[in-house]
């Protein structure tokens, strides 16, 4: 088979396309610069020159694909209000380039990577994909441009795309420079003497469970259905203490105080420097004080036989594949 992917070069899809090159699969991938590409090139790779804006590049490089994975995308929250723009040319202009070209090009198989993020705030509930957002406002604006696109993804299913929609939730593994990433190493490195929203619910997955997820969607997927791809629930709190044990670290016991916070929200850009933290500390807090964001794989895990690790294997893998285990557990 013959994909086009965009996003290789990113955490998730990444871990797509060298699943994709192992099992024999050619890849035509995206990028915005093939000099800083070389790892897929090494993959070997066919690199397009060009970004989400791009759309020649776009057209250029689905043409004579057998499917397409749309992975590539914007991801961040606490962001200024300057960077809410290319968010959203990237998060939403970017999926109707690609998926609009796909569906010209008459693509046999689309796989678009969306998020549980779409849903919101599940206030506690566990929900699954018949799960609508509410009404009213959103977390984060990256919530709101991966709903906007989500809807672009389901608009275009109904004009015949053959797509199939993954809703990865928070995603973890070596290698991760997002904010689940930034959060375990800031705790690794002793700069956590309070937990930041330690009630904060996720659903957390080996990043590797994910990509292979999304393969199975691309093999075994129905064209407009969405799967889940989530893995186990849990929370910040958790999730650090999961980490201390496999490292025989200490976690801190209490909370970095979200009133401080929200009090500070005028200098956000100084104190999150100060914490560590992105600099829209308002919508930092929004997105994470007291927020689930909580989601069921078990239509995934029915339907496609997708069987995501549980949290302590995956954190062991992780801290082992990173070299941050001490000798004793490493063994």
């Amino acid at each position: 088979m013959k994909v086009f992917v965009t996003g290789g070069t990113g955490f998730i899809g990444g871990a797509v396309v060298r699943q994709l090159r192992t099992r024999g699969d050619d890849v035509v991938a995206l990028v915005r610069s093939p000099a800083k590409a070389a790892g897929l090139k090494e993959l070997g790779c066919t690199l397009v020159a060009g970004d989400l804006g791009d759309e020649p590049a776009i057209r250029a490089g689905i043409q004579g694909c057998d499917a397409v994975i749309h992975a590539a995308a914007v991801y961040e929250v606490g962001i200024p209000a300057s960077a809410r723009g290319p968010m959203r040319e990237a998060n939403v202009g970017g999926t109707e380039r690609v998926l609009g070209a796909a569906l010209e090009a008459g693509v046999g198989k689309v796989v678009y990577v969306s998020t549980v993020g779409i849903f919101g705030n599940t206030h506690g509930r566990v929900v699954d994909e018949s799960y609508e957002h509410p009404p009213g406002g959103y977390t984060s604006e990256y919530e709101k441009t991966k709903w906007e696109a989500h809807q672009v993804a389901k608009r275009l299913i109904g004009e015949g795309l053959p797509c199939v929609i993954v809703q990865p939730g928070g995603v973890y593994g070596p290698g991760d420079t997002s904010s689940i990433g930034r959060l375990l190493d800031q705790f690794l490195e002793g700069k956590m003497p309070l937990i930041p929203f330690p009630d904060l619910g996720m659903c957390l997955t080996h990043v590797e469970d994910v990509a292979a997820g999304i393969l199975l969607a691309l093999d075994q997927g129905t064209p407009g259905e969405a799967y889940i791809l989530s893995g186990p629930v849990t929370t910040v709190r958790e999730a650090i203490g999961v980490v201390a044990k496999e490292t025989g670290k200490k976690a801190p016991k209490r909370a970095l105080p979200t009133g401080l916070m929200k009090a500070l929200t005028p200098i956000g850009p100084l104190v999150g420097k100060i914490l560590g933290q992105p600099p829209n500390l308002r919508e930092l807090i929004s997105s994470a004080d007291g927020v689930t964001f909580w989601a069921s794989h078990a239509k995934a895990t029915k339907e496609l036989g997708y069987e995501p690790r549980g949290l302590e294997e995956g954190i062991h893998a992780m801290l082992a594949a990173e070299g941050k285990l001490p000798p004793a557990a490493a063994a």
